[in-house]
């Protein structure tokens, strides 16, 4: 089925399986069950055979998924068969310690470079990576053909920058900014805003 048919939730759900079957990988598991996965996630074993279905048949009877085969058959189906550059658009704390964080390469991401406008972190290293001056911005993003960004900058600048990333090529952006992106429907963009969830709890709480 073409990816563009299969619903958004249902691609937001597998990186979770991933993560899930990455774990069991790691502990030595060779094979997995829906009902297994659904107990690692909380997620119904239904579901997750549904969401499965929309990219082709999966597992074997009697004995459930090859965890090792599925694994690389949900990164081929996330893109994540490949290395993808980024940037980070602002050096500030969350910039910083965005670019410091060790995850990202060994699941397919590469930060490349941070930009900033303030001059005295312009020329600068944060944790290895030089810190460009942003109206460099286009430049270096159609010279690597970087496709996704992380904008980390005040929410009174993130507008302007995330058009200018978005002139120069990026089609996704990952914006902690708090304040929601106005751009072409064909950019995606998903937003990290911790205050949000603090939000959602807290009505629990009373």
């Amino acid at each position: 089925m073409p990816a563009k048919t299969v619903p958004d939730i249902v691609v937001a759900r597998l990186p979770l399986y991933l993560r899930a079957l990455t774990a069991m990988q790691n502990s030595g598991k060779t094979f997995t069950s829906s009902k297994e996965m659904a107990q690692w996630l909380g997620i119904g074993s239904a579901q997750i055979r549904k969401d499965l279905s929309y990219f082709g048949e999966f597992g074997k009877q009697g004995k459930g998924y090859a965890v090792a085969e599925l694994l690389e058959k949900l990164r081929k189906i996330l893109h994540l068969d490949r290395e993808w550059p980024m940037v980070i658009i602002g050096a500030g704390h969350i910039g910083s310690a965005v670019a410091a964080y060790p995850g990202f390469a060994h699941r397919g991401f590469r930060v490349c470079a941070l930009f900033d406008n303030d001059r005295a972190k312009i020329g600068t290293s944060i944790a290895g990576l030089c810190v460009y001056d942003v109206r460099d911005l286009p430049e270096y993003v159609r010279a690597h053909n970087i496709r996704l960004a992380m904008i980390a900058v005040p929410a009174e600048a993130a507008q302007a920058v995330a058009e200018l990333a978005v002139s120069a090529g990026v089609s996704a952006i990952l914006n902690y900014a708090p304040l929601n992106l106005v751009l072409p429907d064909h950019v995606r963009v998903e937003n990290i805003d911790p205050v949000l969830h603090l939000q959602h709890m807290t009505y629990y709480l009373g």
